[in-house]
């Protein structure tokens, strides 16, 4: 096909491959190259010729193809086919490339691989229609990752009534969700999700202060060690009635102390170390987070 005029060692056809200076009808040549590392670095060029991406699409070598994938330059077909290659890796590259347009969202939000649609449950530009199809998705692994993205009020509102604690797991850590979403998983009925929300999320005084009689430990341990969490909510988990909380509630703020703070290193510590204060809670109320009040 011609590529014997371009010669030289795999390293020199690489650089020529590179170079910005090589004419496009070289680089054509270099796209039928023996070798996989040359086809790969002329796949890789943002000004890739559309005549020397079209058959590096269709290349014997993975890799290649991925880096077709990757490419700005890919058109929008060549994006399609490599949605659609044997090689899962190849079609998630896909995801990756910022030419991706409504077309080829569509293509993924109904793909039977489940990682295409999960990709695209992650995208900032997804379209009403895609997340409301995915809001159904059979996948709770899908969900969860479009609970997790999501900017759309709407479909946060949907993902609230999942059934699914992992799907409403997502949405506890997602920043765009408002003050009376996360007042409503602060009482959620899953210490798991509750656990997730503190450690992720700025909440409301009150939220955080019905969730120091959470009923769960790990929820209120992970209040002690949460670096959203404000410090007078970590200062009366010192005296939670579970020493681990407690423990863990003093370790954290005594490593958040700003370094002035601390006692050089080179220092003897004090030959009394601080008596830890008598491990107690307030008075749990009829009401738990998660828990209906009757």
């Amino acid at each position: 096909m011609g590529n014997q005029r371009v010669t030289g060692s795999i390293d020199t056809r690489v650089s020529l491959a590179k170079d910005q200076k090589t004419a496009p009808t070289t680089l054509f040549e270099l796209a039928s190259d023996p070798s996989a590392l040359v086809r790969a670095a002329v796949a890789a060029r943002p000004d890739a010729p559309a005549e020397a991406l079209r058959p590096l699409a269709r290349d014997r070598d993975r890799n290649v193809r991925e880096v077709v994938a990757k490419n700005p330059a890919s058109s929008q077909g060549n994006l399609l086919r490599l949605l659609g290659d044997a090689d899962r890796w190849v079609r998630w590259a896909v995801a990756a490339n910022p030419s991706v347009d409504a077309r080829i969202r569509h293509v993924m939000a109904n793909a039977q691989d489940k990682e295409l649609r999960g990709l695209a449950a992650e995208m900032t530009l997804l379209e009403p229609d895609l997340a409301a199809l995915l809001i159904k998705d059979a996948s709770p692994e899908v969900r969860e990752r479009l609970a997790s993205h999501t900017t759309d009020p709407d479909v946060i509102v949907a993902l609230l009534r999942d059934r699914t604690v992992r799907v409403r797991k997502g949405l506890a850590v997602n920043r765009w969700t408002s003050a009376e979403q996360r007042h409503q998983l602060a009482q959620d009925s899953s210490p798991d999700v509750r656990a997730v929300l503190v450690r992720a999320l700025e909440l409301a005084e009150e939220d955080l202060q019905d969730l120091l009689d959470d009923r769960s430990v790990d929820v209120r341990r992970s209040m002690a060690t949460s670096s959203v969490v404000p410090e007078h909510i970590r200062q009366e988990l010192e005296n939670d009635a579970d020493e681990s909380v407690a423990e863990d509630a003093r370790r954290y703020r005594g490593e958040s102390k700003p370094a002035q703070d601390k006692p050089a290193q080179n220092k003897p510590a004090p030959e009394t170390a601080a008596t830890p204060r008598a491990g107690h809670r307030r008075a749990v109320s009829t009401r738990f987070p998660g828990k209906p009040t009757r």
